[in-house]
């Protein structure tokens, strides 16, 4: 009877129960709140499910991502070799990737003005990088922190990891996809501040056609350009180009639909479970995390209104021909971020299609986030 007494007491101090702290309890708690926003909700579901179900994993086994040097038998958890692949770049590339080879470019080249717009909503960027200065972050850790503003989690990732930040990695990441998640939540309050209800119904010119050589000679050129003038975006653009660069030469199907499907939603698997892994208690629930949250949150409300703003600018250069809030989707949620501003336009005027309009200065966005985090790496001399 001591023997099965003995036995069981130890199977019982095994469980979870009489490991977890009050921390774990409130990061599941979490964990169950992402869920539901992404079951209930629908908010990026792709990228909250396996977010929330990493973090809830880690917080009831904290080994599971245990590193090789931890661990008693020289194996580590199966998730940390997941988060190597953040940590070395690898997975951010192959996202922008699919990205590349989803994307239509053609609203972006049909009116170049929409990089503009692009541009003018990474200015949460910067914003937050001085904000992260004045809270004590150091130099690189408020750069890796400032990618949020652009709601670029790929990008988020690729920059703390060249910045070797991978101690502030996780948080900046579940920051940074969870403000991409609750676009349709934080955007649309700023939208309809900052313009007018008659700016709002705006109904802008169609696109002029675009020829299937400019959709090919486009990522080519852009690589060209952007890569000469800042080489350490090449992994980011460079892989964004070279997927739509299949998409849109026609001769790769079979590369295409791999990268755009198969791969793309491996990616997103490894790459949302090990970035959710990486909330446990003990690294998320502490003053800088909170700080990275809020100013992710004041990042993106920036560019959100920067990106309004600009476009109110080119409304009045252009006499009424742009509808500011097309300028709101500068920020690199693809295509979450368009979507929004053709809801926010429907709600004034339901005969108001705004989608391919607003998908220009969103794919710019994107090219933007990427300058703007290879930038800080030629600022810290960073390869």
């Amino acid at each position: 009877m001591g023997y099965i007494g003995e036995t069981l007491s130890n199977l019982i101090h095994q469980t979870a129960f009489f490991n977890l702290s009050v921390g774990n309890y409130v990061m599941i708690a979490v964990a169950c709140v992402f869920l539901y926003l992404a079951i209930k909700k629908e908010y990026e579901p792709l990228l909250l499910v396996p977010i929330s179900f990493g973090m809830l994993l880690v917080n009831i086994y904290p080994d599971i991502m245990l590193s090789i040097e931890e661990s008693s038998n020289g194996v580590g958890g199966l998730l940390h070799y997941f988060y190597l692949l953040d940590e070395w770049a690898i997975l951010p590339s192959l996202i922008f990737l699919g990205v590349g080879a989803m994307t239509d470019f053609g609203p972006l080249i049909a009116n170049p003005k929409s990089f503009l717009l692009g541009a003018a909503a990474q200015f949460g960027i910067f914003a937050a990088y001085l904000g992260a200065m004045l809270l004590g972050f150091s130099d690189k850790a408020a750069a890796a922190i400032s990618i949020i503003g652009g709601a670029d989690g790929p990008t988020s990732i690729f920059l703390a990891g060249k910045l070797e930040q991978t101690a502030i990695m996780g948080p900046i990441a579940v920051a940074a996809y969870s403000y991409m998640s609750l676009v349709p939540i934080i955007q649309p309050p700023i939208m309809k501040l900052l313009t007018t209800e008659k700016e709002r119904k705006i109904k802008m010119e169609q696109l002029r056609p675009v020829s299937k050589l400019e959709k090919i000679l486009f990522p080519v050129i852009v690589t060209i350009i952007v890569c000469c003038i800042l080489p350490t975006t090449a992994p980011l653009v460079g892989m964004l180009m070279l997927g739509n660069l299949f998409k849109e030469s026609g001769v790769v199907r079979q590369l295409t639909e791999t990268a755009s499907n198969a791969l793309m939603y491996i990616v997103v698997i490894l790459l949302g479970t090990s970035v959710g892994a990486t909330t446990s208690a003990e690294a998320f629930l502490n003053w800088d995390t909170i700080k990275i949250v809020i100013l992710g949150l004041i990042a993106f409300a920036f560019g959100t209104a920067a990106g309004v703003l600009f476009g109110k600018l080119m409304c009045w250069a252009t006499k009424g021909k742009v509808n500011p809030l097309i300028g709101s989707a500068g920020v690199s949620a693809v295509p979450m971020a368009a979507r929004v501003s053709q809801k926010v336009g429907a709600e004034a005027d339901p005969t108001n299609f705004l989608l391919m309009h607003a998908m220009g200065p969103n794919v710019a966005g994107v090219i933007g986030t990427a300058v703007a985090a290879g930038t800080f790496m030629a600022i810290f001399g960073v390869m």
